[in-house]
């Protein structure tokens, strides 16, 4: 399983610079995306309009249990790259080993940062970066009820 939108940093930053030049904007987002669910298509949907190319920074296996706990991530690394690259509004992806993408945040120097709206401004990561180069940070609503932790916990009290 391979998708032609997955790449590494180095190969994203070359496609980065080509597309600024040609006036792009570059959004981007990030999360663990375990358990995927209509909420998580609703936000990177929202995202992808801010601008013109959606890049999405995907937690390695690793970062997620450090976030989350032992028992996370459910779904493996690879598969979630490969489930996110499916989505239509996403352009690119790529994965991190930090807890935080502030090093691909430097790196890429997207010209917007998506988060969810559970986020201050302040808590997202990378929002101190983007500010400097005179980018901007942005929040979208959750959907209600969808997450993976509730995910899980219904199927834990169904199982």
């Amino acid at each position: 399983m391979r998708s032609k939108k997955i790449k590494s940093l180095r190969q994203l930053k070359k496609i980065v610079e080509r597309l600024k030049k040609e006036g792009k904007k570059i959004v981007f987002t990030n999360g663990c995306f375990d358990i995927l669910h209509a909420g998580h298509l609703y936000s990177l949907e929202k995202a992808r309009k801010f601008g013109d190319v959606l890049i999405v920074g995907i937690n390695s296996d690793n970062s997620v249990r450090k976030l989350k706990g032992k028992n996370r991530p459910i779904v493996g690394e690879k598969d979630r790259l490969y489930l996110i690259s499916g989505f239509s509004c996403v352009d690119y992806c790529v994965m991190f080993r930090e807890e935080t993408p502030v090093n691909l945040i430097k790196s890429l120097k997207p010209d917007i940062i998506v988060k969810g709206a559970d986020y201050k401004k302040e808590q997202i990561a990378g929002n101190d970066i983007v500010k400097t180069y005179g980018g901007k940070v942005m929040r979208v609503p959750l959907v209600p009820g969808k997450s993976t932790s509730s995910l899980i916990r219904k199927i834990y009290e169904t199982g």
